[in-house]
């Protein structure tokens, strides 16, 4: 007689969840030994910081404690974030379906697509966090710029950090479905993004120095809400002295990042569905769309 084959249950989210940050950390740090990538965390993000500074150095001189470079240092920084998680999510689909050619493998396997591309922006988010404390205590120890993390508003930063991570998944999580439905280079919407948060988000200067009086396109997208807070929760004096959103409080820019947050996260969930029932009525999961 047979043996009867049990299967064990569909795994949870939260299984779902810890695997894939599991293989997003591998894939982050291209499954190198954990020494070797911690030292690439380290010399990369200070490489680029160190471009900035010369070219500061060329123009400005060595003043680094002017509140004008302190904002746009620690703003270069934490803007290596937004294209860390956005790109992570939105690229990692078309890299399962494209470059590792898996996509149709996880549409079969009983896991819950949106979760899994969430724990790859959280490795993403992982990474870019280690590059960013690195660069920021370099700056305070090297650079003499008036950091001080005793002085740090945590409950400031984590909120901020914790909802500014919610509006960067929901972002790449609706990128990820549109690319699925993009028969050729879908992977550029992800860098097309980031591009354009460059500009709107207030990273290295204020809104006005390419808008000139007008600060509506930095409502667009809670990026901006998200980089000003985290400024003015990790140097408070230096960070509120940023001219972008002046006349917002913390706690109303916090409320701003949260409700663009949840606006956000319900928005590409609704929009996944729609662009991943298209991808299967239109047999995307599997296609390639290099050349």
């Amino acid at each position: 007689m047979a043996e009867q084959v049990i299967f064990d249950k569909k795994p949870g989210a939260w299984r779902t969840f810890c695997v894939s940050t599991w293989l997003g950390w591998q894939i982050e740090s291209n499954w190198t030994d954990l020494f070797v990538f911690l030292i690439y965390s380290i010399v990369w993000p200070l490489s680029r910081a160190a471009i900035l500074v010369v070219m500061y150095l060329v123009i400005r001189g060595a003043d680094f404690s002017n509140p004008e470079f302190v904002n746009m240092y620690l703003g270069n920084a934490l803007f290596g974030l937004i294209g860390n998680v956005v790109n992570s999510v939105a690229g990692g689909i078309i890299e399962e379906r494209e470059h590792y050619r898996t996509l149709k493998y996880l549409y079969v396997a009983p896991i819950h697509i949106p979760t899994y591309l969430v724990g790859r922006g959280v490795a993403a988010m992982a990474g870019g966090l280690l590059s960013l404390v690195t660069t920021v205590a370099f700056a305070a120890v090297f650079l003499h710029m008036p950091i001080n993390f005793g002085q740090i508003n945590w409950l400031l930063l984590i909120p901020a950090m914790l909802f500014g991570f919610i509006a960067l998944v929901s972002i790449g999580l609706f990128l990820a479905g549109w690319a699925l439905t993009i028969k050729n280079n879908p992977w550029v919407l992800g860098q097309s993004f980031s591009s354009l948060f460059f500009f709107v988000s207030g990273a290295v200067f204020p809104l006005s120095v390419v808008f000139g009086n007008w600060e509506w396109p930095g409502y667009i997208f809670p990026v901006g809400f998200w980089l000003v807070l985290t400024r003015r929760a990790i140097v408070p004096g230096v960070g509120h002295s940023f001219q972008m959103y002046t006349q917002l409080s913390d706690l109303q820019l916090l409320g701003l990042l949260a409700l663009y947050s949840v606006v956000f996260l319900g928005i590409a969930t609704l929009t996944f569905r729609m662009f991943d029932r298209k991808a299967r009525e239109e047999g995307m999961i599997d296609m390639v769309s290099n050349y």
